[in-house]
């Protein structure tokens, strides 16, 4: 069979790296795709926001399974597109992607649900919103309702950052259409995790357990990013924890889905805090995580392609997963500048040297001009590597950034570190 990826950053390089080992694929395309998915995938020029094209292209060239990686077409309905074509792609409906696209469906999905997750509050009047935000106090969490490419939440330690939050989103339009809504929550405090999880409208298979680093200075300092780092498993979530997230969270919300009409088919993530009352949902996003999808599919033993077909066709009921024991980590490289606006086009050196350490390099804001491979994003690289233990793990990851340059690169010295307080 011939398989299509949907997308050009470091999460589809991972996507299309799987997928290329798998036994039932002659052929991987991926659209735009990037230089380091170019050497396990042929690339075609065609945009993510083309939907069109990308129908056409599957239907020209008989694309047997089309796996999206990015959350903005799927919220555009790209799976239905391709469903009205009678052709099958990995991913939910926009109905059902709307669980990361509107915040504030995703809280009603959830107190339908009764699933756990922070109180909040929905305003489009910045006055009546940094008012609410006075009289609750700090710290306080404001996040723009709509997408914002993983940039749209502010935890807010004052008032004064709470009230700058809800007038970049209200007033100033930083996030654009995605914040004319904001949320503010109440803080949750714990220890962060992700779990992934393949679904196809009824049934829910979670994946290993990751963590993503957020804030882009060490000891979670900082701005927000997409994510500067990840490691697999979380030691955070026990085996007991696992089981409580899939009965009371994952579940129910995927039980809630099917009841509203849009079954959720492809992979759901719920970002969680683990809290002292147990685990609460910060966020559901609707596709594989990134930069977690660099560290939990690498631990994936077998075949991907019929994990993702099963939950295309509605039989994951039949599906079991195998994980290798050995703990993973990444460690994002970013250009100078980023999150705020970033340097482009600073040649890489050194991605060989980093591979010949036993680590695999994804690509995420990458192009070739001529014989050079040159920044194009804010996050650069994800540099992932395996152990037989988180320290190990780290340190080989850690081993292989240090083989890479380029002008402005930067990224956090501490991926995994929570890890190694809990394994202490």
């Amino acid at each position: 069979m011939k398989a299509l990826v949907i997308g050009g950053g470091g999460r589809e390089h991972v996507l299309a790296w799987k997928i290329a080992q798998s036994p039932l694929v002659e052929k991987v395309y991926c659209a735009p795709g990037n230089p380091g998915i170019a050497t396990v995938a042929e690339c075609v020029d065609i945009p993510v926001g083309d939907l069109d094209g990308l129908v056409r292209f599957a239907r020209d060239n008989d694309i047997a399974l089309t796996v999206v990686g990015p959350e903005d077409p799927l919220s555009n309905g790209i799976v239905d597109r391709f469903a009205e074509e009678g052709l099958s792609a990995f991913g939910p409906s926009r109905e059902a992607a709307r669980l990361e696209a509107c915040k504030s469906f995703a809280k009603e999905v959830m107190r339908a649900a009764a699933i756990p997750t922070a109180a909040y509050e929905l305003f489009s009047d910045p006055d009546r919103a940094i008012a609410y935000v006075r009289k609750l106090g700090a710290p306080v969490v404001v996040k723009a309702d709509g997408l914002a490419a993983g940039k749209g939440v502010t935890v807010a330690h004052t008032l004064a950052d709470a009230e700058r939050a809800i007038r970049e989103c209200l007033l100033d339009r930083v996030f654009g259409d995605a914040g004319t809504q904001v949320l503010i929550e109440e803080r949750l405090v714990g220890e962060e995790a992700s779990i992934l999880a393949f679904c196809d409208g009824r049934t829910v298979l979670p994946m290993v357990t990751s963590q993503d680093h957020k804030p882009v200075c060490d000891d979670d300092r900082g701005p927000n990013t997409g994510g500067m780092g990840a490691y697999s498993p979380a030691p955070v979530v026990s085996a007991a924890l696992e089981r409580e997230i899939r009965d009371t969270i994952l579940q129910p919300c995927v039980d809630e889905m099917a009841r509203r009409g849009a079954p959720y088919r492809g992979v759901l993530y719920a970002g969680l805090m683990i809290t002292d009352e147990g685990p609460r949902v910060i966020e559901f996003n609707c596709r594989f995580g990134d930069p977690e999808a660099q560290v939990v599919l690498p631990r994936m033993t077998g075949d991907l392609v019929p994990v993702l077909r099963a939950c295309c066709e509605g039989s994951l009921d039949d599906v079991q997963l195998a994980w290798d024991p050995r703990p993973c980590v990444t460690v994002v490289l970013a250009s100078g500048g980023y999150p705020g606006p970033y340097e482009k086009a600073k040649a890489i050196s050194g991605l060989a040297d980093a591979e010949a350490e036993g680590a695999t390099v994804f690509h995420a804001g990458t192009r070739r001009v001529g014989d050079a491979i040159v920044t194009s994003g804010g996050r650069v690289l994800s540099v992932t590597a395996l152990g037989d233990d988180i320290p190990q793990a780290i340190d080989n990851a850690y081993r292989a950034v240090g083989k890479i340059r380029f002008e402005g690169a930067h990224f956090r010295t501490d991926i995994g570190r929570k890890a190694l307080r809990r394994l202490t």
